[in-house]
């Protein structure tokens, strides 16, 4: 169910995605039989799951993860990101606090792509990924205060463009919520329209807005696709929202949740600025 109430059927993918993601399914499954007693197997099987929409079959299969290998951050992490996806903050947040004191003081490592990039160079790695949605828990709840220390731990953190890009975004508008335009405006201060950014340029173009060297209305212009468009229609409306223009803003929380993908972080975003109004 949606924060306002809606029935979340899953979501539909072309033909030829199914088909390529069940066989990558097929293949993870195969796997786990081989080696049954394999986190990482186990893993791959919950996440090729999550990419077919089965949500709640996810959560099932990282639970499982849980129980048998209890000190493994790895399950909590991916179950606690299924959680945010199914609506469900405070198991989220509990995960992502659980798997926080399983990785501190240890050395973080890279989190592999199950759907690579256009130069199949990962960006996330499980630390940074604990941090980042362990913040975003705490955004959609609306607990601003408990959101900001995470995202500027995550953001002191980031180790190339995209990771930088992303919890800016999230980490400005967390400061603009509660009311710190100074500090927001600091955290502009390293992004650059010359960044090398792979995956997340939506949040970098975002970013360029805040910063005033992109319009919203060109952003808002752009032909937009897949989770672009939520997230640019949620930035921008996010920015009207606390630039004093709350009706504008809610105009475009409105055509998010009319037709976009309801798995996107933007979606679930804008969701809860409908559902707290």
């Amino acid at each position: 169910m949606s924060l306002t109430g809606k029935p979340l059927a899953r979501p539909e993918y072309p033909p030829s995605v199914v088909a390529e993601r069940e066989k990558q399914l097929e293949a993870a499954r195969a796997e786990l039989a081989k080696n049954p007693d394999s986190a990482d197997a186990l893993i791959w099987v919950g996440r090729r799951e999550a990419y077919l929409g089965r949500f709640r079959d996810a959560i099932a299969t990282f639970s499982e993860g849980v129980k048998r290998f209890p000190r493994d951050a790895r399950f909590l992490r991916h179950r606690g990101h299924r959680y945010i996806t199914v609506r469900e903050f405070d198991r989220a947040v509990a995960d992502f606090e659980k798997a926080a004191k399983l990785v501190r003081g240890k050395p973080d490592e890279v989190e592999p792509d199950g759907q690579p990039n256009a130069r199949g160079v990962p960006i996330g790695s499980l630390q940074s990924n604990i941090c980042y949605h362990h913040g975003l828990a705490h955004y959609l709840k609306g607990n601003f205060e408990k959101a900001l220390p995470i995202y500027q731990r995550c953001a002191a953190e980031a180790t190339n463009p995209d990771r930088l890009v992303s919890v800016s975004h999230w980490l400005y508008m967390t400061l603009r919520r509660l009311g710190r335009p100074r500090e927001a405006a600091q955290v502009l201060e390293p992004i650059s329209a010359g960044l090398d950014v792979i995956e997340n340029v939506a949040y970098h173009k975002l970013l360029l807005m805040y910063r005033g060297e992109i319009a919203p209305e060109e952003l808002l212009g752009e032909p937009l696709a897949g989770n672009d468009r939520p997230t640019i229609l949620y930035g921008v409306g996010n920015w009207r929202f606390y630039n004093g223009e709350p009706a504008r803003a809610y105009e475009l929380f409105d055509r998010i949740v009319a037709s976009d993908p309801w798995a996107a972080f933007a979606y679930i975003a804008a969701e809860a600025e409908l559902a707290r109004r």
